[in-house]
């Protein structure tokens, strides 16, 4: 699909924050804004920003995207980071922690800190700030952390801090990730675009074609997971709720997933999943292919119940996707997610597989109430979680980070629009 532009959005959003877009961008035209992050495709960060630098352009700034490079032995060792920055125990010695600063180093030689405003994402390319050349006078560097770092093993998180504290702010998803680092701290939660692929309007046609092209029988209700596989997200746990559900509601589930170039733990993951679903007749697994947008925005939109078991999580956005196709959610009750699943509006927040299943069986059960959760949850999204609301952020960001003793006008404006800042 082509990518969007702003006039598209008017008929979802408004006119109005398209214009307060447009009008956030006239100071800042021609400015250089630089994202970098470690893949290109899959996974959260790549899909937002996949269409975020696009709008960035249209509004008049300079926006680029860099990625940088890794062997195996990089995305092993910042994937064990990643586990344990969300408190899973990492064995790491001091050989992959080298590995780590020679990695960032090689990529200091080709990525050049360029922007006026760098947004650097997550641990993987967070040395650069050392290594890089010096950037441009006057530039500001962002940390932008989209995982889950309210309770990290301390001491991967010490070996991060010095380089995420010389940055001139960090920016969080939810509240509780906030750490003493001594500079501003930003919430400005993630996003979902209604226009990509993944969740723009399907027609019954296109996802019938889906379900008939991966066997899934359309007369039966569908519970679906829809992520990377991943440990946190706790797939395992979700095949064991629904065999609880199964013993009373005659349904089928749908793990569905692909995996992302900086993430080396999805095969094994997989293999699990795959040894716990044994020969059951109703579990279906589905390794998506890359950017397999239109199959997942129709297995959402045939499901009745969309589960996310995560058991840590940055933000989830495939909780929002769901919820935009008005689907309930039942999903784990942890980091961005009680930001969008509000418990008994628009889904349940669930501790345990037996509170999931519990959760999905009534769902299952009272479709009426399901509907009313739906409708709850699109809306919901819509005024908190869309792409024209994450671009207002952070446009409000720059403003208040290029003039932060200034304009209160518009550091009140990014407090009332979700940018918090913790000096």
């Amino acid at each position: 699909m082509a990518t969007a532009r702003l006039s598209d959005y008017v008929r979802i959003v408004g006119e109005e924050p398209i214009e307060e877009l447009r009008r956030l961008a006239a100071p800042l035209q021609g400015m250089r804004i630089q994202h970098i992050n470690s893949t290109r495709v899959g996974g959260g960060v790549a899909e937002i920003l996949d269409r975020l630098v696009p709008l960035s352009r249209e509004l008049g700034l300079d926006a680029v995207w860099d990625v940088i490079e890794g062997d195996q032995r990089f995305f092993q060792v910042t994937k064990a980071f990643h586990n344990a920055l969300q408190g899973k125990a990492a064995d790491l010695v001091p050989e992959d922690f080298e590995a780590y600063l020679a990695t960032n180093r090689r990529n200091a030689e080709r990525v050049a800190l360029d922007g006026d405003m760098v947004f650097v994402h997550d641990p993987q390319p967070a040395a650069l700030v050392t290594y890089a050349r010096r950037p441009r006078p006057g530039a500001r560097l962002v940390w932008r952390c989209h995982i889950d770092i309210s309770r990290p093993q301390e001491r991967v998180w010490r070996f991060l801090e010095r380089f995420v504290s010389r940055f001139h702010a960090a920016i969080l998803s939810a509240p509780q990730f906030g750490r003493p680092l001594g500079i501003p701290q930003y919430l400005v939660p993630p996003s979902i675009d209604p226009l990509a692929d993944k969740n723009r309007e399907l027609s019954p046609e296109e996802v019938m074609a889906v379900l008939d092209r991966f066997g899934i029988d359309r007369r039966r209700p569908i519970v679906t997971q829809i992520s990377r596989f991943d440990r946190f997200k706790d797939p395992v746990g979700v095949i064991r709720a629904f065999r609880m559900v199964r013993r009373r509601v005659n349904c089928q589930l749908v793990l569905a997933g692909g995996g992302a170039t900086d993430d080396p733990e999805g095969a094994e993951v997989l293999a699990e999943v795959q040894e716990a679903a044994g020969s059951h007749p109703d579990v279906r697994i589905l390794a998506l292919e890359t950017r397999s947008d239109v199959e997942v925005n129709a297995l959402q939109r045939a499901s009745q119940v969309v589960v996310q078991n995560s058991t840590k999580e940055g933000f989830g956005l495939t909780v929002s996707e769901a919820l935009w196709k008005e689907r309930p959610v039942v999903a784990g009750a942890t980091g961005g997610i009680p930001l969008q699943v509000i418990d008994g509006f628009d889904g349940y927040l669930i501790h345990s597989p037996e509170g999931a299943a519990h959760a999905i069986r009534y769902l299952l059960q009272n479709p009426a109430e399901a509907e009313r959760m739906g409708h709850n949850g699109r809306s919901h999204v819509q005024r908190n979680f869309l792409l024209t609301r994450q671009l207002r952020n952070e446009l409000l960001v720059i403003h208040s980070m290029l003039a932060p003793d200034q304009p209160e006008v518009v550091l009140e404006a990014a407090l009332e629009g979700g940018a918090h800042v913790d000096a």
